[in-house]
């Protein structure tokens, strides 16, 4: 079937299609019905099932005879080492940590805290709490101790998993000192804590508090997956919140095997027993769904990849990791491209490598602007395929679809829509406008499985911030429009269109057009305040390594090309070359930070900087443009 009749099938009766899609799990109890819709506009899916998610990722596949299956390669560039868990060894080591956090105390609906690098010890961690119905919240390893200890009090946990130490480039990142003080900081305490010890660094334990993970496991009896309803919180995993109170996104149970299940074939193209890699971090999204879950479920192979794209040791690490182990279907970041990019703008690293195994490259995480999808394209010579989605939907709105078919690409769009989801673009007061308008982009209730239901013990704030400003929809926050023949384009965040004397303009856009200049390789666009216009653009530019061009005449050069390609109505005309852009851990540009910056205006370091030094080196550069005026 093409994607057409698909997406009509599921538009027609969505029940039906995700009775069917839910046919795939194994059910202790099968639901009676997809959707409860009671509760509206609070929507909830196969809630009277009864059903356990480490049973679909793990042992149903030990069952099945594939036991001998690789399931985790955790590939680690930083340690120089590979190790390969079979599914017949994942069952046991889950069960084992399963039956020693139970023998603890940890039962259905506990919350557990696990905070860890990339090491296949994290994937564990989840899949134990999953196996006794206990709610994990993963926060990304290395997170400051005032973060942590926010997270601790939300979730009140009864036990953390945590290990000794991260590994970066050049530096170990000391986990337990950062553990020590956020739990000295949080109101709530938990009654324990797991660590891993790294050879690279061992801790110190609190006696009475910490235990080590595998003296703590010893002699317990392993532990039997615990059925859960279909609502039952999977996980929590907070977002950063405009208001610096995290946002923490619940993922129930049901939904998110059937939706990440139902993924895997038809949006990634992958059948179970082949290698499927997502370059990112357990942390975030995209670690949850591809790294530990969706590949899993579907019986795949996932890499836990424990390094960068450029400088573990080279720019060529990728092609070394998807040489190495066959990997078919790869998922990582724009801004992973755009660094390698820099480093090797002619590719001459690809070629060392056999990537015959490679069919598909994912992009997400941030707009995939069109000059990095035609380098790779360029340069791998497979589809390049952008998608969208957003921690909160846990899974692709709009993406090519290359299990069912592969949909001509149109470079700067995600595609379409997937099933589950009626993406309509509003006007102000909610409005559907015409295609090519650009507007908010907001998706009709309900969200497909696997959404978020709503926000951890914080249901007002989860109406105010998705569902109240336009009623009947979820407000995504991406603004964008949507073309004739259905493609969606994501121009930038809602604040991210700027007002430039009453036209409304996306930095997207403007961003499209730098980095098209041969020398720009990584590029923003933000809207600072303008006494006469309201707002006007500037941009920042990272330049090719190599480029030893003057950087006033690739100023000159960019500030000519928006002019012809947008037109005199954006009113560019300041553009700034900087050494790097402020980037979350995830890869995701600081825009609002950069404005306050460029504005004046005071600014709270986000907690997911990558590197705060680089607020100092961009107010440095705005100040060469008279900006950053206190």
């Amino acid at each position: 079937m093409a994607y057409a009749d698909i997406y009509a099938g599921w538009k027609a009766d969505p029940e039906r299609f995700w009775m069917q899609a839910a046919e795939a799990i194994d059910w202790v109890r099968k639901p009676s019905r997809a959707l409860f819709a009671d509760k509206a506009p609070l929507y909830e899916w196969f809630k009277d099932g009864l059903v356990n998610t480490c049973w679909n990722a793990v042992d149903r596949h030990v069952l099945a005879g594939r036991g001998g299956q690789v399931a985790i390669i955790h590939d680690s560039p930083v340690t120089g080492t590979v190790h390969k868990i079979t599914y017949a060894e994942l069952q046991t080591r889950v069960a084992s940590l399963a039956g020693a956090l139970k023998a603890r105390g940890v039962t259905k609906g506990d919350r557990v805290i696990i905070y860890m690098p990339m090491v296949p010890e994290a994937l564990e961690a989840m899949l134990a709490c999953a196996r006794l119905g206990a709610i994990h919240s993963v926060v990304f390893g290395g997170f400051a101790a005032h973060e942590l200890a926010v997270r601790i009090d939300d979730a009140r946990p009864k036990a953390i998993l945590a290990a000794s130490c991260g590994i970066e480039p050049g530096r170990v990142v000391h986990y337990k000192p950062l553990l020590d003080g956020a739990i000295d900081m949080a109101t709530h305490k938990p009654d324990f804590c797991v660590i891993l010890q790294r050879e690279q660094e061992v801790a110190k334990l609190v006696e009475g508090r910490d235990l080590a993970w595998h003296s703590f496991q010893y002699g317990v009896a392993p532990a039997d997956c615990v059925p859960v309803e279909g609502d039952h919180p999977a996980y929590i995993l907070y977002t950063s919140g405009t208001t610096g109170q995290p946002k923490g996104v619940v993922r129930p149970t049901a939904g998110h095997l059937v939706a990440l299940n139902w993924t895997m074939k038809n949006i990634y193209g992958v059948e179970p027993g082949e290698v499927f890699w997502a370059a990112s971090d357990v942390g975030w999204v995209v670690g949850h769904s591809y790294i530990c879950y969706a590949p899993l479920i579907h019986g795949n192979t996932t890499i836990v990849f424990e390094g960068k794209p450029v400088g573990t040791p080279d720019a060529g690490t990728f092609w070394r990791v998807i040489r190495d182990h066959r990997v078919a279907s790869f998922f990582t970041a724009p801004t992973a491209f755009r660094a390698i990019k820099r480093d090797d703008p002619e590719g001459r690293l690809i070629a060392q490598y056999d990537l015959t195994s490679l069919r598909a490259l994912y992009l997400a995480g941030e707009r995939a602007d069109p000059a990095t999808i035609e380098w790779a394209q360029q340069k791998l010579k497979v589809p390049v395929i952008d998608h969208w989605w957003q921690t909160e939907t846990g899974w692709p709105i709009a993406a090519n679809p290359a299990g069912i078919e592969l949909l001509p690409v149109k470079v700067g769009s995600p595609s379409v829509a997937m099933p589950g989801y009626d993406v309509q673009v509003l006007d102000e007061g909610g409005h559907p406008v015409a295609p090519g308008t650009l507007g908010a982009i907001a998706v009709k209730l309900p969200l497909p499985p696997g959404t978020l239901p709503t926000l951890w013990n914080a249901e007002d704030r989860f109406r105010k911030s998705y569902l109240s400003h336009f009623p009947g929809y979820y407000e995504t926050g991406d603004a964008g429009y949507v073309d004739e023949d259905g493609y969606v384009y994501i121009m930038a965040r809602t604040d991210d269109v700027i007002n430039v004397a009453g036209h409304r303009l996306s930095t997207g856009a403007m961003e499209e057009v730098l980095a098209s200049h041969p020398d720009v390789a990584e590029c923003a666009v933000i809207g600072i305040a303008d006494e006469l216009k309201g707002q006007a653009p500037l941009g920042l530019l990272c330049l090719n390594k190599g480029c030893n061009r003057p950087q006033a005449e690739i100023v000159k050069e960019v500030v000519g090309l928006v002019r012809d390609q947008i037109g005199p109505v954006a009113a560019f005309k300041l553009a700034c070359v900087v050494d790097r852009l402020p980037k979350t851990r995830s890869g995701k540009i600081l825009r609002a930070t950069m404005v306050k910056i460029a504005d004046g205006a005071p600014f709270k370091t986000p907690a997911t900087i990558d590197d705060p030094a680089i607020l100092e080196e961009i107010r440095t550069a705005l100040r060469g443009l008279g900006l950053a005026k206190a």
